[in-house]
């Protein structure tokens, strides 16, 4: 294989590690929090296209970078855990060297995005911020092991990416709408990261691992779960009341309701076999329908 083939197929490798398509889970609600922001700028309505190409840029390098810290860290608790003993590093697909390395190069990319902001809009905050948010999303990784509550942890780690973005566009108008924002999305992960988390229940048991299914057990769980969502629904309604949003924006958060509600039906106590529809598809379905729907909403009122 040529030096081209193996860098590719390493780069492949490591996208499958991190779970690069997943970045559509958070990304939707960034360029929402951009459009928002926009309309608040004198003399625009719409973000200019540098901005959504540097919030897409600053997404996906903080993500791809706290994700393959997460699984450097755990790479031993992986290795012993049947669902995970596949995953590149303790599978032997990818070395430790090479994980560091697309670590750190995700770390560079995500400054650069940040330091972007300051070069072509003069907005210093993303280039300032950018160490301590992304040391508040590698920290994750470390959450299981010491307390229950790891799943907000993520999610209030995912839901900087509104606030992060909004501060990035107007900082000046950064207010109660993005902070409703940030609790909306912070709600909405944690809930179904609870969910995703009744798999290991046993494994987490037996390692000494933290999370509200091992030490509650899943009914409990669940149930937090499902309050963590009416929040979600709860904090969809209160942004559209405050800015104002239309018809398609409250369409989005309708469907957005029965796919959260069905989301959870789809798990019981003891019985996980719908985990990763109620994961995967579900939630990526709620995060581009809804993110399609504000932004709709908010191009067509423009």
């Amino acid at each position: 294989m040529t030096v081209a083939g193996r860098w590719m197929q390493a780069v492949s490798t490591w996208a499958d590690m991190v779970k690069f398509a997943h970045s559509i889970f958070a990304l939707p609600f960034a360029l929402v929090a951009a459009f928002l922001a926009a309309r608040h700028l004198d003399g625009r309505d719409l973000p200019h296209w540098g901005h959504v190409a540097l919030v897409v840029w600053c997404m996906v390098g903080a993500r791809s970078a706290a994700m393959t810290f997460n699984r450097i860290v755990d790479a031993q608790l992986d290795a012993r855990n049947p669902r995970t003993a596949k995953r590149p590093i303790p599978a032997g697909r990818m070395s430790m060297a090479a994980a560091w390395l697309m670590f750190g190069l995700s770390a560079v990319t995500f400054g650069l995005g940040c330091l972007g902001f300051y070069v072509y809009f003069g907005n210093a905050w993303p280039m300032l911020l950018s160490g301590p948010v992304l040391l508040y999303l590698c920290g994750y990784s470390l959450t299981k092991r010491f307390t229950a509550w790891s799943h907000f942890y993520l999610g209030s780690a995912i839901a900087f990416s509104p606030v992060a973005a909004w501060l990035a566009i107007d900082p000046a108008s950064v207010g109660w709408t993005a902070v409703i924002l940030m609790i909306t999305v912070a709600c909405w992960i944690g809930g179904f990261d609870i969910i995703y988390a009744c798999q290991d229940i046993d494994v987490d048991r037996e390692e000494g691992l933290y999370s509200l299914p091992s030490r509650l057990g899943p009914a409990r769980a669940l149930l937090i779960a499902r309050v963590a969502h009416v929040i979600t629904v709860a904090g969809l309604l209160a942004v559209g009341r405050l800015e104002s949003m239309g018809t398609i924006y409250y369409a989005g958060v309708g469907v957005t309701a029965v796919l959260l509600a069905v989301e959870n039906a789809l798990v019981r106590p003891h019985d996980y076999r719908n985990v990763t529809l109620a994961f995967f598809t579900v939630n990526g379905v709620i995060s581009v329908l809804l993110g399609l729907a504000a932004i709709t909403d908010v191009v067509l009122s423009a």
